[in-house]
C-alpha cells in the first residue's frame, strides 16, 4: 500500500480521503486499486452506514497522473486496455456500490475526477472548484467514465461538454446535475453533515433498496454495465495508440499545443 487514499471510520461512516495532494490526487494504478478496495471493504462492514469521498489539500482530483499517462502513452493497445477495465472497475464499483456514497468535492474535479463525482449518490462540491472534461483536447474521449457522467448530467450537456473539453464552474456543475450543490468551501463540512444526518434516519436496507431501484429504473443495470466497459476500454485503448492520441498526449506531456490548435 503507498497511502494513496486515506481511510477514516467517523462512527458509521466510511471517509476515504484521496491523498496526493503534492500532484493534485491524480490517479495511478495505485490509486485505482487502493481506492477500489477500499470501497469494497466498505460495502463489505456491516457497520458502515454511508461512505464520504474527497480529497486531501486544495484539488479534489485533477484526473490522469502525468507519470502515469507518460507510461500508459508508451504502452500497447492491450496494456492499455487492461488499465483502463482497472478504472472501469473502481466507478462502477462506487456507482453500484450497497452504501449511500456522498462526494465531498473540496476542489477542482477533472477527467476521471468527474467520474468519481458522477458516481456518488450525492455530490456537494466548494463553489470555487472548476470541472472539465477535458480529453478531446489531447486526442482521447472520457470513454470510461462516460456513462456515469451522462446519466448525472444529461445527454445533452454532456455532448457539448465532451466535444468542447471547456472548464467550467461550480454554479454550472450544480445547474446541470453533476452537483446537487455548491456551498462556500467553509460551509462544507456543515452541507455534508447535514445529509449524513438526513441520511442516518433512513433503514439501510431500505437504501440499499431504493438506491437499486434509482438506478435500475433510471437504466443503469450492473449486468450491463460490464459490456459497456469492454467496449469503452477498447475504444480508449485504440485512440490512445492512435497517431492523433500518440501526438495529443505527446504535446501535452511536452507543454506544447497540439497541430490542431491554430
Amino acid at each position: 500500500m503507498t497511502d494513496s487514499v486515506l481511510c477514516e471510520r467517523r462512527g458509521a461512516v466510511a471517509w476515504l480521503t484521496l491523498n496526493r495532494a503534492q500532484i493534485h490526487n491524480a490517479f495511478d494504478d495505485a490509486l485505482i486499486a487502493e481506492l477500489t478496495a477500499a470501497l469494497e471493504a466498505a460495502a463489505a462492514d456491516p457497520a458502515v452506514r454511508a461512505v464520504v469521498l474527497t480529497g486531501n489539500g486544495s484539488c479534489f482530483s485533477a484526473g490522469a497522473d502525468l507519470h502515469w499517462m507518460r507510461r500508459m502513452a508508451a504502452a500497447g493497445e492491450q496494456e492499455n486496455r487492461d488499465d483502463a477495465l482497472r478504472l472501469a472497475r473502481l466507478m462502477r464499483t462506487l456507482q453500484f456500490l450497497s452504501k449511500p456514497t456522498l462526494a465531498r468535492v473540496n476542489g477542482s474535479a477533472y477527467g476521471g475526477g468527474v467520474g468519481l463525482v458522477a458516481c456518488c449518490d450525492i455530490a456537494i462540491g466548494a463553489d470555487s472548484a472548476k470541472f472539465a472534461l477535458s480529453e478531446v483536447k489531447l486526442g482521447l474521449v472520457p470513454a470510461v467514465i462516460s456513462p456515469y457522467v451522462i446519466a448525472a448530467i444529461g445527454l445533452r450537456e454532456a455532448r457539448r461538454l465532451f466535444l468542447t473539453g471547456e472548464v467550467f464552474d461550480a454554479a454550472t456543475a450544480a445547474r446541470i446535475g453533476l452537483l446537487h450543490a455548491s456551498v462556500a468551501l467553509a460551509e462544507l463540512d456543515e452541507a455534508i453533515e447535514r445529509q449524513l444526518y438526513l441520511l442516518a434516519k433512513a433503514g439501510p436496507l431500505a437504501q440499499r433498496e431504493a438506491k437499486q431501484l434509482a438506478l435500475r429504473i433510471g437504466g443503469s443495470d450492473l449486468a450491463q454495465a460490464g459490456h459497456i466497459d469492454a467496449a469503452n476500454a477498447e475504444l480508449i485503448a485504440r485512440l490512445r495508440v492512435s497517431e492523433e492520441g500518440q501526438h495529443g498526449l505527446g504535446a501535452f506531456l511536452d507543454k506544447r499545443a497540439p497541430r490542431w490548435v491554430n
